[in-house]
């Protein structure tokens, strides 16, 4: 690192009356999650490719994870997916996750590929089906006890193609009925994060389509339910900072599945179409921060940032290191902001001085700020760089082709 680009940078940002001491020490606690299925072959809507070297089993794709946070110092846990990481012993993945220096993170049931899930999971006209879903949460909450995990990601398929297939009111309670019946099976200490789609798989409507739909059910079942933001689970043009913004006055923003997308649900790399969005999210949550609501700050320190991506062309391991470093690197930018000078300029009504204010932090340069960050926690100034130049990734090809997939 250059020790007069730093210098420069300081100096600059000392005079815009930002505390880089504050910053670093914000940048050094930001901790995102992986996914245990961002590692494996994954595909689009019609093939998957598959990659020589990826995991063959939960244990590797945690020794793949433990790559992306030693090199980043970012990425602390890994998220589950069942049945995708089913193994007849938690307790032992448990384990092997801490001795790689990992935890395991949100448990993410799978309601949507089962042959009888065709036509709904919970929210399924068939009674035994719906009681087949219902018992694959509770099974999730007994996993989550076993492995340790606080969260439990809900995501559901649920929904009709056409105009008199499901009676949505019906399809409404039952959704919420399932819900119940894992919410009270929840230790005190974990919480229910409800992700919510706008559309796809199903076309006509889906049974949680929106924040407010996914918002009214964690409502209705108590405090330890909140509602998880996809970033890619919009339609263009929505305003996802404004979501944000509203959960967080309401204490409800339970966390983050961050990727990116150009029409919906790409899931392709998080920042790599609108760097700015994802800026302007992390302004909404650092704003939020500094509120005068204790219980407004408590859900900000809450708030779980976690990746959900198909890397489908991608190398799976570099994905994920550009995933992280993306995150951080907006996340870096926003912590320049300077709301004091942004508070005043909307207050005057200098509509143009308050977009000025926000903006020019995002187009500072913050890469001699992060190498400042990574050379104290001793971590290499360019992590993609150096996983590129270790052995790891020549290493795992012998595991071959054909490893875990979706």
């Amino acid at each position: 690192m250059s020790d007069r680009a730093y210098a420069l940078f300081e100096e600059q940002q000392k005079a815009r009356g930002i505390n880089l001491d504050e910053v670093k020490a914000n940048l050094k606690a930001l901790k995102i999650e992986t996914p245990s299925w961002g590692y494996g072959d994954s595909g689009t809507r019609f093939k998957v490719f598959q990659k020589e070297g990826v995991p063959r089993n939960p244990f590797e794709k945690f020794e793949d994870a433990a790559q992306v946070h030693g090199l980043t110092g970012l990425a602390p846990s890994v998220a589950i997916h069942i049945p995708w990481d089913k193994v007849d012993d938690y307790s032992k993945l448990r384990s092997h996750a801490e001795s790689l220096g990992l935890s395991i993170g949100a448990v993410n049931p799978n309601l949507f590929q089962d042959e009888d899930y065709m036509l709904g999971s919970v929210t399924n006209a068939n009674a035994a089906i719906r009681r087949k879903a219902a018992d694959h949460l509770l099974e999730c909450v007994d996993i989550a006890k076993e492995t340790g995990s606080r969260d439990l990601s809900l995501w559901f398929a649920d929904g009709t193609n056409y105009p008199g297939q499901g009676d949505i009111r019906k399809r409404k309670g039952w959704m919420h009925e399932a819900l119940s019946e894992m919410y009270k099976a929840m230790t005190p200490d974990m919480r229910m994060l409800i992700e919510y789609k706008c559309f796809e798989p199903a076309f006509y409507h889906t049974d949680l389509a929106d924040w407010g739909m996914a918002f009214n059910m964690a409502q209705k079942l108590g405090p330890q339910a909140e509602v998880l933001v996809d970033t890619g689970h919009h339609l263009p043009g929505a305003n996802i900072e404004h979501i944000v913004a509203y959960l967080l006055d309401e204490k409800r923003l339970g966390g983050f599945h961050f990727n990116s997308r150009k029409y919906a649900d790409d899931d392709l790399i998080v920042g790599s179409v609108n760097p700015y969005e994802l800026f302007l999210i992390f302004y909404q949550i650092l704003n939020a921060a500094g509120d005068a609501d204790p219980g407004v700050r408590q859900n900000v320190s809450n708030i779980a940032y976690m990746i959900d991506q198909s890397h489908n062309i991608e190398q799976k391991i570099p994905a994920m290191l550009r995933s992280v470093l993306n995150v951080q690197t907006q996340f870096a930018k926003a912590l320049l902001i300077n709301h004091a000078e942004v508070s005043a300029a909307a207050e005057s009504n200098d509509v143009l001085g308050a977009e000025d204010a926000v903006r020019r932090a995002f187009e500072f340069d913050v890469t001699p700020l992060l190498h400042a960050i990574r050379e104290e926690q001793g971590l290499p100034l360019d992590p993609m760089k150096a996983y590129l130049n270790s052995s790891y990734g020549k290493d795992i090809l012998a595991r071959g082709k054909g490893g875990a997939s979706w």
